[in-house]
């Protein structure tokens, strides 16, 4: 047997950005028969200039050239559009702002992605996420953990934590171990061709396009009052679903003062609380208004890694990506729901976003903030 096949095969997701063309090597150097599998999961626009499919495809096959892999391109817009981009639509609909990365990685690339791989005869998948998975023995059996990218910067465990047993024990993450700075140092001495390539900055179907303008072709606009918590009407927002909690640029009231300091300066407004029976959209002035700021919040459409939820109390939670850990205790998990109190009171916990939980490096799992 050669050495390339010695520990087995692995179809990975090559999306022709700089972090998953060095998972490819990485998997290559440690002895895997590795193929890449290149995902279209856009196809309304596509030859709008926001969409860089087409790129990102011309630089996976380049890449898979250089590092020595076979590539093929496989087409997910069907199931993306089903599973995925309605779900968008029907939050954003209900006025809350869900996370489309979080729902692609539980429903395309952990699903749909790993059905097609295991047809292809694969033993693994991988991906260029910054995380790592570990088998541990529980009770005489093998648990799967999802644990944090060592590069804390880049960590995406918060994106992974809808992953389950099945899928865990299956998935690799080559670049669990290594930081960014490396991946790119490795990228340039093997001459990548996507070296010097930025990351992207979104999902496909929004890209760098306006964000506002994008929802308008879906979404219908229904413009309705912006109030102040006293009830003073202060503008008018274009619909309910174009606007976020802590949100404080494109909510046009700019001109506005609102109440001022001595010095006749005054705090800016954030969007803090939606009204959807009255379609009003209301906003506080200052960072630390107490509109912002909440210690408890119960989230549904749990999902935990080990299967069940955590015994433990005493946790840590993020509410958004990017966010450290904030001290919290489980207060309750029944069904699918489970309710946090924070040590620390959060600001802007935004309904559709995930609240996840960890102890220490170790991803617990999570649910949808209501």
């Amino acid at each position: 047997m050669t050495t390339s096949t010695k520990k087995g095969r692995v179809v990975i997701g090559m999306s022709g950005g700089v972090d998953s063309s060095v998972s490819a090597w990485l998997l290559k150097q440690q002895g895997y028969e590795v193929v890449g599998l290149f995902m279209k999961n856009w196809e309304d626009d596509d030859d709008s200039e926001y969409c860089s499919s087409r790129q990102d495809w011309l630089d996976a096959a380049s890449v898979a050239d250089v590092v020595g892999v076979d590539i093929e391109a496989v087409n997910f817009a069907a199931e993306y559009k089903d599973r995925v981009f309605a779900e968008f639509l029907r939050e954003y609909s209900a006025g809350r702002t869900p996370n489309p990365d979080v729902l692609c990685n539980a429903e395309i690339k952990f699903k749909a992605f790993l059905d097609h791989a295991m047809t292809l005869g694969a033993d693994w998948i991988a991906t260029g996420h910054y995380a790592r998975v570990r088998a541990v023995q529980v009770g005489g059996r093998t648990q799967y953990q999802l644990l944090k990218g060592l590069d804390a910067s880049k960590d995406q465990s918060y994106f992974l934590h809808r992953l389950n047993q099945a899928q865990l024990s299956r998935s690799l993450f080559p670049l669990g171990e290594i930081n960014k700075q490396e991946v790119r140092r490795i990228a340039q001495e093997l001459r990548l061709p996507n070296a010097a390539k930025k990351d992207s900055t979104g999902i496909c179907f929004i890209g760098e396009r306006p964000f506002r303008e994008f929802l308008n072709r879906y979404l219908p606009t229904q413009p309705g009052p912006i109030k102040t918590p006293e009830g003073a009407v202060v503008g008018q927002h274009v619909g309910l679903s174009f606007y976020t909690y802590g949100q404080r640029k494109g909510l046009g009231i700019g001109g506005v003062k609102g109440k001022q300091r001595d010095d006749g300066t005054a705090d800016a407004w954030y969007a803090a609380r939606k009204d959807l029976k009255t379609n009003t959209l209301y906003v506080v002035q200052g960072h630390d208004h107490p509109w912002l700021l909440q210690s408890e919040l119960r989230a549904a459409d749990a999902s935990w890694v080990a299967g069940h939820p955590p015994e433990l109390e005493t946790l840590g939670a993020k509410t958004r990506y990017r966010q450290a850990d904030a001290a919290c205790r489980l207060l309750q998990a029944r069904g699918d729901t489970f309710t946090l109190a924070f040590d620390q009171a959060q600001w802007a916990v935004t309904p559709g976003q995930s609240a996840v939980l960890y102890d220490g490096d170790v991803c617990l799992g999570g649910g949808i903030i209501q």
